[in-house]
């Protein structure tokens, strides 16, 4: 069984058991999150689209970690011009584990 679920923007193909890292949510660590903007279920064979979100589908999933990616540089310049702006840049993240799917 597996679904595809929308946090933060971003499409993620989950099942149970799964550690995904998403845009931070603000949640605890160890604290429970109910996703319920579901897109598909499959489910022996069976598959079930939504229009856009499959009615009363969920994903439950437990917030396992709170954290900052590695540091990505951003560098700016213009050639000839002594232009130059150096800026770095952790974008949050929040790691969830998934415990059920119910569709």
């Amino acid at each position: 069984m597996y679904a595809v679920i929308e946090t933060g923007g971003k499409q993620y193909r989950v099942s149970t058991g799964d550690a995904i890292y998403v845009e931070k949510i603000d949640v605890n660590e160890g604290d429970e999150v109910v996703l319920d903007r579901v897109l598909l279920v499959s489910q022996d064979g069976k598959t079930q689209v939504g229009t856009p979100y499959v009615d009363g589908a969920k994903v439950v999933a437990k917030a396992a970690k709170q954290g900052k990616q590695k540091k990505i540089i951003v560098f700016k310049y213009k050639a000839k011009k002594n232009y130059r702006k150096k800026k770095g840049h952790r974008q949050p993240y929040t790691k969830l584990v998934i415990e059920s799917i119910t569709a």
